[in-house]
């Protein structure tokens, strides 16, 4: 597979990667999707886990209107010890 990268930016890190480490560009790309790829899964299982306890009543929803009045009335709170 071939991979071009079209952000300057990047590309410049990339090669200061390489010549820092003396690995090529595949391994970083590998590294790189590895690590990505990993971090997706993790997120998409905690997604489901938290989808599970919400379906199961295991955990309340709030609405977002209590939410939005705690968090108001928590900075007023602070602002007023100010």
């Amino acid at each position: 597979m071939v991979v071009e990268l079209k952000n300057l930016e990047l590309q410049a890190k990339a090669e200061e990667w390489m010549t820092k480490t003396g690995r090529p560009f595949e391994e970083l790309v590998e590294d790189a999707m590895a690590g990505y790829l990993d971090g997706q899964a993790e997120v998409a299982k905690m997604l489901d886990s938290r989808y599970d306890d919400i379906v199961s009543g295991k955990v309340k929803m709030i609405p977002g209107d209590e939410v939005e009045a705690y968090f108001a009335a928590k900075a007023a709170a602070g602002r007023s010890q100010d």
